[in-house]
């Protein structure tokens, strides 16, 4: 069966949600005041809204680092870093069809995952020197994994006990 390569108009109502809830579920861990959470500073983008360069083939998602500065400022020192999640609608929705998952909790897992990442580059728990996140260790994705599952596990969300499962192996520890 074809997969389609964006999320439709129920798909994506489904995003706002799970986008929501990621929020709400990472801030709290983090135990981040309003002031602290990074709300202005990162942007969440289905495949539509990508691109090219944001399009890659293989992950659910990307974290991109930008350095972005307000219009009418004309100096460099009123930049700021700004990350972009690049949601990679095709990828999701065929591992949805091939794994027998729900949409709502992978994508929550998803989401709350890329929120990590973000969080640990905005307070340098781990250096962003690459372009995208298919260059960051595999010790930094396992310690994402790692805090994905503690932020989530404490609630009964139906069907992420199957997405835990998949992604097991990168909650064990290396040989």
């Amino acid at each position: 069966m074809h997969q389609s390569e964006y999320f439709n108009s129920e798909e994506l109502l489904k995003v706002e949600e799970a986008v929501k809830i990621s929020e709400e579920l990472v801030n709290n861990f983090f135990k981040m005041s309003s002031g602290q959470w990074l709300r202005n500073r990162y942007d969440i983008k289905t495949a539509m809204d990508l691109e090219g360069h944001e399009q890659v083939e293989g992950p659910f998602a990307q974290v991109i680092k930008y350095e972005a500065r307000k219009n009418e400022a004309s100096l460099s020192s009123s930049s700021y870093t700004l990350y972009k999640v690049c949601l990679q609608d095709k990828a999701i929705l065929c591992a949805v069809q091939r794994e027998n998952f729900f949409l709502e909790p992978f994508l929550l897992y998803i989401l709350s995952h890329e929120l990590v990442h973000i969080i640990r580059f905005s307070k340098h728990k781990q250096r962003y020197e690459n372009k995208n996140e298919a260059d960051v260790t595999l010790d930094e994705e396992r310690q994402v994994h790692l805090l994905t599952f503690e932020i989530l596990k404490p609630f009964p969300i139906p069907g992420m006990t199957k997405v835990f499962e998949f992604y097991k192996d990168w909650r064990k520890d290396p040989l």
